[in-house]
């Protein structure tokens, strides 16, 4: 399945275990909370049917030009969907330089993440504010229950920060406790057949070191592409 600017489907090169993942994240968040009730006591053990229908990521990019990664994601079931959440991979690459606090570094920036960003108390102005989405896992965003037939959409506002050749991955889950499990569906008449493969895909995007030359049309005052003509 393809989309412009963008490689997606039920098959690809991302197959993580991200249920078992999750299933152990949960364990150490219930562990740190004391003799508790297990933090996925809630989510029922199910499989739910799911599809991208949308995904959408310039393959062409430019060092510090804003720009927008979306997927849209369909619950195709006949349950709601208990938390319908996306896992990016590749925000982020791992640096060997020498000496670093942290080794993991940006490719992308992220300026704003899924979900209605939440109200604060007293009048402040947001900077790079994660979004409603935002969850405890890494790379995880959630943005709740999804009936059937209804649609979801994940927006990230990304700046490119690394130049070069980058593989974006993605996979969605049906839940963040690893009970809930979504499963791509495709084929037959309206595409809903159960394929059993997890829903996931990816985008191939090249940045390039510079952003393209604009300059100020000076007739209309707008900023158009291309380098300013000389002045005759």
């Amino acid at each position: 399945m393809h989309w412009r600017g963008a490689r997606a489907g039920a098959r690809g090169a991302f197959s993580p275990a991200l249920g078992a993942v999750l299933v152990a994240g949960a364990g150490l968040l219930a562990g740190g909370c004391g003799a508790g009730a297990r933090q996925d006591a809630s989510e029922p053990k199910a499989t739910y049917r799911m599809r991208v229908v949308r995904a959408s990521f310039p393959a062409l990019q430019a060092i510090s030009r804003p720009t927008t990664l979306a997927l849209s994601v369909r619950n195709t079931g006949l349950r709601t969907v208990p938390n319908v959440a996306v896992t990016l991979d590749s925000f982020y690459y791992t640096s060997h330089y020498p000496e670093l606090a942290a080794n993991k570094r940006p490719v992308w920036v992220i300026e704003a993440g899924p979900g209605t960003i939440p109200r604060r108390p007293v009048e402040s102005q947001a900077v790079s504010p994660p979004g409603g989405g935002q969850t405890a896992y890494v790379n995880t965003w959630a943005l709740g229950p999804l009936p059937p037939g209804q649609v979801q959409t994940f927006l990230w506002r990304v700046v490119p920060v690394k130049a070069g050749l980058h593989t974006v991955r993605f996979i969605v889950s049906a839940g963040l406790a690893g009970n809930a499990r979504a499963v791509a569906t495709g084929g037959g008449l309206l595409g809903l057949r159960s394929t059993g493969a997890p829903v996931q895909g990816r985008f191939l995007v090249h940045i390039a070191p510079a952003p393209p030359p604009t300059h100020v049309d000076p007739n209309t005052g707008k900023v158009v592409p291309g380098a300013r003509p000389p002045t005759p």
